[in-house]
């Protein structure tokens, strides 16, 4: 295996520092010979080799005068207060540059550079925003990951979290020391050319397991596949059909992947209008389930989610209500969401940035036969209208109020939180949905204003999520997740009387029996042996979900 950065770092610091203790010897002797010629020259005193050199090591080292410390001729003089200069500049040079880098180096803990023990994990060739969330999802499945990362800094802050990491290049033999032969599954999450080399040197080197790689350029997904990829994704594209899906309901969330459970289970956020008969009443007063047959398993209130619900959780005006069910059931909550209002139906879909996921959410909704105007800051086919999202005086000028939405798709998260708030104080009425870059920056986005907010985290993750684990499940939020699973346990047993959200906190939203998905869920609904069921819940909850559908099989005799 070749010398890793790591190591050449270190033996560059050590070279600089034996030059360093090479040159102080060799300075010493040499202001020691011109101070012999000098004395015996300009002041008519001899001195040895020996007294030359204490001189010339106390002047060096600023430590002071013994026998020498007054000379008549200017000269001396004058070298004397050089070679003191000479001593006070090296001083100050060898802590801070050559010293003090060492010692960083020499006790700064190493990064770890093999996991030969490692067995049935996940290996993920650089860290990024795509797989950000992935990691704690896979973690509390039970399934270890390792990160491999070949920028230090990154390392670094990963170990700190206490993320297992690997630090090394794929030249280094990297994939060797990350136990590669005995992982279940590789991501490549590096540059498109490196994740190329990945796959080849993966699949050359003998792994058999699953390969997903993430791509920027979705051109690179043929040759990925080539190359030995088991399948190939584009995140900034899965973000903008995200996007595109939100905004305009003719856009089927099943080009998203995030937002469908089976066949006909779908989860939709709706936002509660001031004058629903929904506002300001509590969940069970609401009767949601009764009239629409869809189930609310949270509500995001000022940017923040509520996903522990309760008989006496209130609705609020303008909060966003997460529910699941059939697309019908779904569309009857959106319809007594919105009240009296009248749906917005004027206007065009307005679109801020034309970057690669501009353009997908663009060509989704053209697509659609929605009618879309795009700004962007650049002069570029496509773009409507030169400007910048973030100058009021623009967005006044083209009448945003009268558009039907306006979706953000900025690479910046800062510039995305600012045109959220200047947009909602010209023209509140309309919807903001908003592209994400950074996962931790989605509640603030929404606490500024938005309706909705998402990130390419958010939906990469759940897509590998679904791949590496087998299970279906849709992540609305760390705190709250849909999953599908199975509940032999619970069979000849009444969902009232189970009383399942008082007792987990978690709420069956459907159960798939057979060929059918069952969504209304009467109250004398009983379970059946085969029965899969849809359950959402916080992450946690879901769990114990699981553990008492154990005990009810174990207190039946099941």
């Amino acid at each position: 295996m070749g010398i890793g950065r790591y190591h050449r770092a270190m033996i560059r610091s050590q070279r600089r520092l034996l030059l360093f203790l090479a040159v102080i010897p060799a300075l010493a002797i040499v202001t020691a010979w011109v101070y012999m010629a000098g004395m015996s020259h300009f002041e008519g005193e001899s001195r040895n080799f020996w007294q030359a050199i204490a001189w010339s090591a106390e002047t060096l080292t600023t430590t002071g005068y013994g026998a020498d410390s007054a000379w008549s001729s200017p000269w001396m003089i004058l070298f004397v207060v050089i070679v003191q200069f000479l001593g006070v500049f090296l001083v100050f040079l060898v802590f801070p540059v050559y010293l003090i880098p060492f010692l960083e180096e020499r006790f700064q803990a190493r990064l770890p550079r093999s996991e030969r023990k490692m067995d049935g994990h996940v290996v993920v060739f650089g860290y990024g925003a795509a797989v950000a969330t992935l990691l704690p999802q896979l973690e509390a499945a039970g399934l270890k990951t390792l990160v491999i990362e070949r920028r230090e800094e990154e390392a670094r802050r990963l170990l700190d979290r206490e993320q297992r990491v690997l630090y090394g290049r794929l030249e280094d033999g990297v994939l060797e020391e990350a136990s590669l032969l005995a992982a279940t599954a590789l991501i490549a999450n590096s540059q498109d050319a490196e994740n190329a080399a990945v796959i080849l040197a993966a699949r050359q080197m003998g792994f058999e397991g699953s390969i997903l790689a993430l791509v920027e350029d979705p051109w690179h997904r043929r040759p990925m596949s080539l190359a030995g990829a088991d399948a190939v994704f584009t995140p900034r594209h899965m973000l903008g059909a995200a996007l595109a899906a939100r905004a305009s309901a003719r856009v089927s969330p099943r080009l998203v992947g995030v937002q469908q459970l089976g066949e006909i289970l779908e989860v939709r956020e709706i936002r509660v209008a001031p004058s629903s008969d929904l506002a300001n009443s509590t969940l069970a007063e609401s009767g949601v389930g009764a009239l629409t047959g869809a189930t609310v398993i949270a509500q995001w209130v000022g940017g923040s989610l509520e996903a522990e619900l309760t008989a006496t959780m209130r609705l609020h005006p303008n909060g966003i209500l997460v529910a699941a069910g059939s697309s019908e059931s779904l569309e009857k909550l959106e319809e007594l969401a919105r009240g009296h209002a009248e749906p917005r139906r004027r206007g065009p879909f307005v679109v801020g940035g034309f970057g690669e996921v501009g353009r997908k959410v663009v060509e989704l909704l053209r697509d659609a036969g929605e009618e879309v105007l795009v700004i962007d800051r650049e002069p570029r086919e496509g773009v409507d209208q030169i400007g910048d999202v973030l100058d009021p005086q623009l967005l006044e000028r083209l009448e945003i109020g009268d558009s039907q939405a306006v979706i953000l798709a900025l690479d910046n998260d800062s510039s995305t939180l600012l045109a959220t708030v200047i947009l909602k104080g010209g023209a509140p009425s309309v919807p903001v949905i908003a592209r994400v870059n950074e996962a931790e920056n989605v509640e603030r986005i929404r606490r500024a204003g938005a309706e909705f907010a998402l990130s390419m985290s958010q939906v990469s993750g759940q897509i590998l999520a679904h791949r590496l684990l087998g299970e279906e499940a849709v992540a609305v939020h760390p705190q709250l997740k849909v999953s599908r699973m199975p509940a032999p346990g619970l069979a000849g047993k009444g969902a009232v009387d189970l009383n399942i959200r008082q007792r987990t906190g978690c709420s069956v939203v459907a159960v798939e029996r057979g060929d059918q998905t069952l969504v209304e869920l009467s109250g004398d609904f009983v379970f059946e042996k085969d029965d899969v069921l849809f359950v959402s819940g916080p992450a946690k909850a879901v769990g114990q979900f699981a553990e008492a559908v154990k005990q009810f099989a174990a207190a039946s005799g099941g």
